[in-house]
Order: structure tokens, then C-alpha cells, then sequence
């Protein structure tokens, strides 16, 4: 069992990541936002100043050597769980933050190991904190050595009865291609024939695209579009999504902002227990 449980609160050295107008334009025409969303698509518009959209931060965090103090595992058999994204402040469209990765949580799931870990990103001028990004991976085959499950079950339960709000947004057939160019090239997302060594007729969504569509509809609906009242967001990645596809965001509102769910062309929940936190 190579998965190290000692690893809990060891640290990454810190690692420094610089975006531009550019960054940001690339990252919103990626997840789905155009020509009715010029404050982000665009940055010489008469009358609109160019904004960046909350859930690029997840783009932001660069490539940290903590994933070596985990210990060894395949690649191969990591899937990612869980993303949650905290914003102290509206993301600027250019910057630079320095990052210091940690991991928080080693829990065993006896056929696998769920593996929390914590992006915490400041402003290399002022040292301010910017955002914070958390995420779980599952991995697989690396459990059973008799150590705290952790949390089971949905974290966040949407209210029983229908949704206050639903948004449908369209993929493209060519959404991964463009969301790819904000950093994430893994060929799972591009090429055929590597898709279908893991198991897929075709390429799939990048996760975190749909996490993008997801938080464009919570910005548009929950915010009245305005990224200073975006706190965050949180929830699971529960089933993989193919370019093309719509994707339907249901949700519920409360007095700090707000539950949802993402849902597929044929109604699969493709995200789920998600929670929104308005600042």
C-alpha cells in the first residue's frame, strides 16, 4: 500500500502563477460565455470593463511537487471527486499569486484512498489572500490499511421540492479543444485513441469545464452577474460528460446563497451536492 497516511499536513514549496486580460478571455470563451457576456469576453468594449469570471481560479494554481509526498500510485487510477473554490475578493483579470499546496486529509475507502488537498493562493505584491482552491481525488486500489473513512454520504442536500432556478447552457462539440488552451492538455480531452484506452468512444469534458458552465449560471442567476458577490463554490463530480451535450444547472436558493446541481442532456446528474456561498 504506497499511499504514506503520515503525509496529512505536509506542504508543496510554493509556486507563483502570473495570468493576463488574454487568461481570462481564453478561460471565459472556454466555458461557454460569448457574446451576450462581453464583460468577459472582451476587453476594449465601449461602456464594459473587462471582468473575470470567479471559477477561473481553478486555472490559476500552477503544478505543485506535492502530489510526490502522497506517496506512489498510478496516475492512471486517479479520479477527481471533489472541487471547492473560496474567493476573498472579486478575481482581477490579471495578477499574480503565489501558491502553497497542503495536504489536508487521507481517508481510506477501503477499495481506494480519498486524498483532500488544499491550494492556498496570495498576491505575490501585497501577500494578500486571494482565493483558496480545495479538491479530492479518489484513487483507486490504494485503500485497506485500516484507517478513518472519513465522510460519507452527500455533504450539501438540495431542499425537497423544485428548483427555484434552472439554466440549460449548450456545449460545443469543440468545447474541450478551446478549454484545454487555459492549461489542462491531458489527451483524455483530445484524442480518440487515448479516450478509448480509458474506456470512452470518444473524448471527454474536462470536469472542471463543466464546473465553469456550472458557475456561469450561479454568477448569471445568484449574483445578477456581478463576480465581487461571488463567495464560492463546492460539490462532486459524479459522472463524465461528452462535448456536445447540454448542461442543465438546478437551483436552490437560501439566505447565504444557494444549493445546486448540474445535470446532462439525458437528465444524469453529472454534479452534484453543490453549494454556493454569496459574498
Amino acid at each position: 500500500m504506497p499511499i504514506n497516511p503520515e503525509a496529512v499536513g505536509l506542504k508543496g514549496e510554493p509556486s507563483t502563477t502570473t495570468w493576463t486580460s488574454k487568461d481570462s478571455i481564453l478561460y471565459a470563451l472556454g466555458v461557454g460565455a460569448g457574446h451576450d457576456e462581453l464583460a468577459f469576453t472582451t476587453e476594449n468594449s465601449i461602456g464594459i470593463d473587462q471582468r473575470a469570471l470567479p471559477t477561473q481560479v481553478v486555472t490559476l494554481v500552477g503544478v505543485s511537487d506535492v502530489f510526490a509526498k502522497i506517496g506512489s500510485f498510478n496516475p492512471a487510477m486517479l479520479v477527481h471527486g471533489e472541487q471547492r473554490i473560496e474567493l476573498a475578493s472579486e478575481l482581477p483579470v490579471s495578477g499574480s499569486v503565489e501558491t502553497i499546496a497542503e495536504i489536508t486529509a487521507i481517508y481510506d475507502k477501503g477499495k481506494g484512498a480519498v486524498v483532500e488537498l488544499t491550494f492556498t493562493s496570495k498576491d505575490t505584491e501585497t501577500g494578500n489572500l486571494v482565493f483558496t482552491n480545495v479538491m479530492s481525488a479518489f484513487i483507486r486500489g490504494e485503500g485497506g490499511w485500516g484507517g478513518d473513512r472519513g465522510p460519507s454520504g452527500p455533504r450539501n442536500e438540495a431542499p425537497d421540492r423544485a428548483p427555484d432556478h434552472e439554466v440549460t447552457y449548450q456545449t460545443s462539440e469543440d468545447q474541450a479543444l478551446l478549454y484545454r488552451l487555459s492549461g489542462d492538455r491531458n489527451p483524455l480531452h483530445s484524442d480518440p485513441q487515448f479516450a478509448a484506452l480509458a474506456g470512452f468512444d470518444r473524448p471527454i469534458l474536462h470536469g472542471l469545464c463543466t464546473y465553469g458552465f456550472s458557475g456561469r449560471a450561479l454568477l448569471h442567476t445568484l449574483c445578477d452577474g456581478d463576480p465581487a458577490r461571488f463567495g464560492g463554490m463546492e460539490g462532486r463530480f459524479s459522472s463524465p460528460v461528452f462535448p456536445g451535450e447540454a448542461l442543465t444547472v438546478s437551483m436552490w436558493v437560501d439566505g447565504e446563497g444557494g444549493f445546486f446541481k448540474t445535470s446532462g442532456s439525458d437528465g444524469r446528474i453529472v454534479f452534484d451536492s453543490g453549494r454556493f456561498t454569496l459574498r
